[in-house]
């Protein structure tokens, strides 16, 4: 496996390099730090060697990561796809419903299907109308017992009202939290949990 550190082919490195600084960044208890560095491998831990280059006044950086580090960068959840019936009717639900806007600036038009994008605060619902392999009958009627997607807000109360006033059934979190689930027309269980703002 090529190393990370080593520099692209293309540049070549000779004589140029003003300074290289070497630094390791652990993940490791106060109480294990005097675990031993042995040919770049912590014993049993996982760790990240970043090297910074000056190279004729460009600062190059490279990062490597040991086999064991899981960390690759995750940053949030972008988007969540749930499949729909008819994308009108699920319109219908998710913005008249429950207030989610269209994401216009993504195209709906380049895949071969139908869909939207929906806003969630910075991360989004993908609507796609495709036929739906699972089963519409059968399902927990509590939506925590099933697969579902969980929706940060700020006040239960308030769409339990929401809900109440448009006919739609909904639980409530088993363990006593301030959460609420219900499903969408095509059976797909949503979670709106209570989070503090």
């Amino acid at each position: 496996m090529a190393s990370l550190l080593s520099p692209p082919p293309t540049a070549s490195l000779q004589h140029r390099v003003n300074r290289v600084n070497v630094f390791i960044s652990t993940k490791i208890p106060s109480k294990n730090r005097q675990t031993s560095v042995r040919n770049c491998r912590l014993q049993g831990l996982s760790f990240v060697t970043k090297a910074k280059m000056a190279v004729e006044g460009e600062v190059l950086e490279r990062e490597s990561v040991g086999a064991d580090d899981k960390d690759y960068g995750v940053v949030s959840v972008h988007h969540v796809g749930i499949l729909c019936e008819n994308l009108e009717r699920s319109l219908e639900f998710y913005q008249n419903i429950l207030g989610l806007e269209i994401n216009e600036a993504r195209p709906d038009d380049k895949l071969p299907y139908r869909g939207a994008w929906l806003w969630v605060g910075s991360e989004m619902i993908h609507l796609m109308e495709l036929p739906n392999p699972d089963p519409l009958t059968g399902r927990a009627e509590h939506g925590g017992r099933d697969r579902h997607t969980c929706i940060a807000i700020r006040d239960v109360s308030k769409l339990k009202a929401i809900l109440d006033k448009a006919g739609i059934p909904y639980t409530l979190s088993r363990s006593g939290r301030p959460a609420i689930f219900t499903r969408d027309p095509d059976a797909n269980a949503l979670e709106f949990t209570q989070v503090d703002s």
